[in-house]
């Protein structure tokens, strides 16, 4: 990764301020009222394209593959003040956080440049096909097969939890090459067309009624060599870098739920036995936590990225920032839910979750995506802390004897 200029970040974070003013309101809140899904995924992509014409898609993406070709910090400033509002981000949420920029990083330059443009402009979604049915915190011991035949692979098997594979154009997949070996030294990484043959897509029902996560069958898929991404057994490390872009993707506590500042306000008209809710000590309580972690993790955050713009690779610090991101969510969704008394119990089911705390607090998905509470927790224990890790009982044993 090579070095870059550390950016004039206040002049940046202004013209991006100025510029989402102009636009972001034809494109969020009472805009979005009332469409369909398929009318919300085209304001998304008209979004998309917008941002990518004025050079706010792709910010840290390569020009020559339609990126801006800017640092993570600005990255990160435009996120945060693009997260103010409620715009409809989450259709590229995983696109453009962890299969287009791993895609760019590893594949073909002839399939970089054919790829990569439509992909920021909105033009394609990508899609990330990692969990299975038996394989999510432990992503090694996945099972989808892929074998040799010709010039490339053949799949069978099944993912599941793939967010927006629906309308996914295309996918990063891993799968198991090798049953020979220990399980993390048998896997390879690929990209695919969504539209192949023997590809099937079947949606998952969410609590919250969110229509993005599926399940994925492949029945004798067909995948080109030359759209392996990494060598052949080295798909572990490639998923591992990754995940790592999705921890850091994950910018602020904004974007994921309603912002600390709109549970102040809530708790500025909430009453607890006829007094105010912010004269409450528990309340002030769960406000000063919230404030101090989110101040704590901004700084981690920054440290991290700004390592990242010396040319560094990020570190394990972003699983504390998303391990605390996701807990706090929800332990604010539902003391919010609390003040709110029988309304709390009310269900809208055209709010959003930036804005709705029903919703946010019913929705675990940041605890989920890109490794479980459980799997970050072990992940600091071990790399930060230094502690020895979990007994592996197949550790070192071929997968097929496991």
């Amino acid at each position: 990764m090579q070095q870059q200029h550390i950016p004039d970040l206040k002049a940046y974070r202004e013209q991006a301020v100025a510029w989402l003013a102009e636009h972001a309101p034809r494109f969020a809140g009472a805009a979005r009222e009332g469409r369909s899904g398929e009318e919300d995924l085209q304001l998304a992509r008209d979004w998309q394209a917008l941002k990518a014409k004025h050079g706010y898609a792709g910010i840290t993406l390569p020009r020559e593959y339609g990126g801006a070709g800017r640092t993570e910090l600005e990255k990160i400033v435009f996120s945060e003040e693009e997260m103010r509002y409620d715009l409809p981000l989450l259709y590229f949420s995983v696109s453009l956080s962890n299969p287009v920029p791993i895609m760019l990083r590893h594949a073909p330059e002839d399939y970089r440049r054919r790829l990569g443009p439509p992909a920021i402009r909105g033009e394609h979604i990508w899609c990330q096909l990692f969990s299975e049915p038996a394989a999510g915190t432990d992503l090694a011991a996945l099972r989808l097969r892929a074998e040799r035949r010709g010039d490339g692979w053949v799949l069978n098997g099944q993912k599941v939890w793939t967010s927006w594979a629906q309308v996914a154009d295309w996918g990063v997949v891993i799968a198991r090459t090798d049953p020979t070996v220990p399980k993390h030294a048998g896997l390879t990484y690929f990209f695919l067309d969504m539209k192949t043959p023997g590809i099937t897509v079947r949606p998952i029902r969410r609590l919250v009624n969110e229509p993005d996560l599926n399940e994925v069958f492949f029945d004798d898929v067909f995948i080109p060599d030359v759209q392996r991404l990494g060598g052949v057994g080295q798909g572990f490390k490639v998923a591992v870098e990754t995940l790592m872009i999705e921890r850091y993707a994950v910018t602020d506590e904004s974007g994921y739920g309603p912002t600390l500042e709109a549970f102040v306000e809530l708790a500025r008209h909430s009453r607890i036995n006829g007094r105010p809710a912010l004269e409450d000590g528990e309340v002030r309580t769960a406000i000063a936590q919230a404030f101090v972690e989110r101040q704590g993790l901004r700084s981690i955050h920054r440290r991290a990225v700004t390592a990242m713009a010396a040319g560094k690779e990020p570190g394990p610090e972003g699983a504390i920032r998303k391990l605390l991101l996701g807990r706090t969510r929800q332990r604010l969704g539902a003391l919010a839910l609390d003040l709110r008394g029988a309304n709390g119990a009310r269900f809208n089911p055209d709010a959003s979750q930036v804005t709705d705390f029903a919703r946010s607090w019913m929705d675990p998905s940041l605890r989920i995506a890109g490794g479980t509470d459980e799997v970050l927790i072990n992940t600091l224990a071990e790399r930060i802390l230094g502690l020895p890790q979990d007994y592996r009982p197949d550790k070192g044993l071929p997968f097929n004897q496991s």
